[in-house]
């Protein structure tokens, strides 16, 4: 049997006969260029088609011909069955012969013949007088003259991908259109701001990864007007994992100018002396100061507020990374701010229980905050290269009955240490934030 396998990571084998030759590429789209270059140049030899069993479940056989042609093979449909006859009229029945209606009782609008051709309303095709409407009644029924179906773009992914750049257009497989919708989700621009808290009580949960990446994809997918706040007073590293701009300024150095930033002449730009712009990512980032201690950067509820309102008057999506005390009055402050909150835990007991016991506590604060915890996201990070995903899918069941909606995270060596950059993820990684994104931006 004639098969192509390629693996995620753009290496693959191609078996013709009794002929194999392994492949070589940096990415899957390029692996499966080369194995369909190869396939071409044996059919070419062989001078007839070749059918080709792929491991990829969205095209599964192709048809390769001696000139470059690919095509899917078309499968079997079942045949249709004939309709059956309509039983014959009885001879000896009569035509019912319906009395016509007197022109006086006719809507002086729609006075039509009684005539039993179609009916351009209704299709039907009754007597025109059994459907007699007035013009008033028919405006109101009428179908818009723009309604039109959308026509949809031809799949860019996979195998079906493939045979699209070739000019063969294929309709985009079930799982390219849930990523289609996902950015369209993450793409939106809200009436007004709109602010999200990352929360966890337990250190080392991930919340930190989880701002930057949810960050990352708003701001890619939806245009910028993004900012990324550190809100933790007791050293908050949020600006060791992001790219610092052409200065050092923190909140601390924000806090004094609040009064200005909120004056009527105040400019977007004017934030670029305190805000670190990442150049990929296209988000801003407000950091704290982790080498300095709380009591040396104490930030009061009051300071909260107006750090807020600054934020709320230039940027459209507001991401707050947390601290782990649920009792300080930074932490409280947030989420009288926040229109949604996300859970963020890895695979570990204590991350995860930590955050349930977070979720119970606000449903019993008020209602407000009972509210933002019937509508959270759990995000389950695989933070570790030993997670398995069966711990993660644990997780994520378990908090799938208290929380809106609750994602997992595979593992990624790029989220581990340094500067953590969207680019830098591996693509099933950037598939799985933008799902989580999607799943956030539902609840806005």
């Amino acid at each position: 049997m004639n098969t192509i396998t390629i693996t995620p990571d753009g290496s693959g084998t191609v078996v013709i006969g009794e002929y194999t030759e392994a492949i070589e590429a940096d990415t899957y789209a390029a692996a499966q260029n080369k194995a369909i270059d190869l396939v071409v140049f044996h059919a070419q030899q062989a001078g007839k088609n070749l059918t080709i069993h792929t491991n990829d479940p969205e095209a599964p056989v192709l048809v390769v011909s001696p000139s470059g042609e690919v095509e899917p093979q078309q499968e079997a449909t079942e045949a249709t069955p004939e309709p059956a006859p309509e039983p014959e009229t009885p001879a000896q029945a009569e035509p019912e012969v319906q009395a016509p209606i007197p022109s006086a009782q006719l809507p002086v609008a729609t006075h039509v013949a009684t005539a039993p051709k179609a009916n351009p309303f209704t299709g039907s095709s009754a007597p025109l007088q059994e459907a007699v409407l007035t013009r008033r009644e028919l405006r109101s029924k009428r179908e818009s003259f723009l309604t039109q179906e959308q026509a949809q773009e031809p799949a860019t992914r996979g195998w079906r991908g493939v045979l699209s750049a070739m000019g063969i257009r294929v309709n985009p497989s079930e799982a390219e259109k849930e990523e289609r919708a996902d950015r369209k989700a993450v793409s939106q621009h809200w009436p007004g701001p709109r602010t999200i808290a990352i929360v966890n009580g337990k250190g080392g949960a991930n919340k930190t990864p989880t701002t930057i990446n949810l960050s990352a994809v708003f701001a890619r997918f939806g245009g910028g007007g993004v900012l990324a706040w550190d809100n933790n007073q007791t050293r908050g590293t949020l600006g060791w994992r992001t790219e610092q701009g052409p200065h050092e300024s923190t909140i601390l150095d924000l806090l004094p100018r609040t009064n200005e930033l909120l004056a009527t002449g105040a400019q977007s730009a004017d934030l670029a002396h305190y805000v670190h712009h990442q150049t990929s990512d296209r988000y801003d980032v407000l950091r704290s100061k982790p080498l300095v201690l709380a009591d040396e950067q104490r930030v009061s509820a009051s300071d909260v507020d107006s750090i807020h309102s600054v934020a709320s008057k230039f940027y459209r999506l507001i991401l707050i990374d947390s601290g782990n005390d649920e009792s300080d009055p930074l932490w409280k402050r947030m989420i009288e701010h926040a229109d949604q909150i996300v859970v963020a835990t890895t695979t570990k007991d204590e991350h995860a229980e930590a955050g349930a016991l977070l979720l119970e506590g606000l449903a019993a604060r008020d209602e407000r905050c009972a509210q933002l915890a019937d509508e959270a996201v759990v995000i389950v990070s695989q933070a570790e290269p030993s997670a398995r995903r069966e711990e993660a899918e644990k997780v994520r069941n378990g908090f799938a009955a208290i929380a809106r909606e609750a994602v997992t995270i595979p593992f990624d060596p790029a989220m581990v240490d340094g500067v953590l950059r969207y680019d830098a993820l591996r693509p099933t990684t950037q598939r799985a934030w933008l799902r989580a994104a999607a799943a956030v931006a539902q609840g806005l």
